[in-house]
């Protein structure tokens, strides 16, 4: 089919993957979705402080993932004054079939936005920063060294802010993950997203094994940090899978669980299979904290940066 060529980034070593077979124009002939429930109805991002915050991203030719992922919380957030900072410039080198931040040949870096991240966390007083990014395989460190750098710059011109970081697999590349915990971010999380048979159909281009690896050497090798990891429902999964990789990431020494339910960006994208229930999501944080979670943000509208300030000491 002509939505599914594959993408070619010339990235050494690395195996040309196919893009997500749930994302692509086949997908516009399904519904794009069923009638929401009532709990997941949220209101528009609008007022004074969220655009004040939105003309300040612009200023500095910064990233929100708010804004790229199409963040149901970000009314809430940017209301309060927070935002999660998306650095590595706006488009991803992966096509993963839930995610809507755009697929494509990514532009050269940018050498001052690490400078740029650390000046808006200081200029809106952030207690806890979260510093996301999109995927660069063509990099070869994937990025690494550009964390490293912003949670610098944020330590330099913030000394009080806490940070996270959300990072991608770095392609399993277990020197480049060092290098951005050499950096001490109080928070260091990877999602893991889905339960391992839906990966082929949801993040074709990543690897079940090599995202526990990635929590696995974090809790190895830093310990004192905070591990932390998302997952979405709604996307086919059962809820035995579900709580099997519950326990496949706590036996990586993970700290941290989020667990939201998947909205559809667009018609482009993987459909909803199914709508779980506020009681469910309550079902699934008391199961994890039985497993020895020490936190578990588990609802319909939770993302992983949301309450991300709960969680450093968690």
């Amino acid at each position: 089919m002509a939505d599914l060529a594959p993408i070619r980034f010339e990235v050494p070593g690395e195996v040309e993957r196919p893009r997500s077979r749930g994302r692509g124009p086949t997908n516009t002939v399904v519904p794009v979705d069923r009638q929401r429930p009532e709990w997941l109805k949220v209101r528009l991002p609008m007022g004074p402080q969220v655009e004040q915050l939105r003309r300040l991203m612009r200023s500095k030719s910064l990233h929100t993932v708010c804004e790229e992922a199409h963040c149901p919380n970000m009314a809430e957030c940017w209301g309060a004054g927070t935002a999660t900072f998306m650095i590595l410039g706006d488009t991803c080198t992966r096509s993963c079939g839930f995610c809507a931040v755009k697929t494509g040949r990514p532009m050269e870096l940018d050498p001052e936005e690490p400078a740029h991240v650390g000046d808006a966390v200081a200029r809106m007083r952030l207690g806890h920063a979260v510093v996301t990014s999109v995927n660069r395989d063509e990099l070869p460190d994937g990025g690494a060294s550009v964390f490293a750098e912003t949670i610098r710059e944020i330590r330099r011109r913030s000394p009080g802010t806490t940070v996270e970081v959300l990072t991608p697999d770095f392609r399993g590349h277990g020197d480049a993950l060092d290098v951005v915990l050499a950096a001490r971010p109080e928070v260091m999380a990877h999602n893991v997203e889905t339960v391992p048979r839906l990966y082929a159909r949801v993040r074709p281009q990543a690897v079940y094994e090599r995202s526990l690896e990635v929590l696995r050497r974090t809790c190895e090798r830093a310990p004192d940090l905070v591990c932390k990891t998302g997952i979405m429902v709604g996307l086919g999964e059962t809820e035995d899978e579900v709580l099997a990789t519950m326990r496949d990431i706590r036996a990586q020494g993970t700290d941290v669980l989020t667990i939201g339910q998947y909205l559809r960006p667009s018609p482009m994208h993987l459909p909803i299979e199914r709508y779980w229930s506020p009681e469910e999501f309550a079902g699934f944080r008391e199961a994890g904290m039985a497993m020895g979670y020490r936190h578990v943000e588990s609802g319909p509208l939770v993302r992983s940066s949301y309450h991300a300030e709960r969680h450093v000491n968690v």
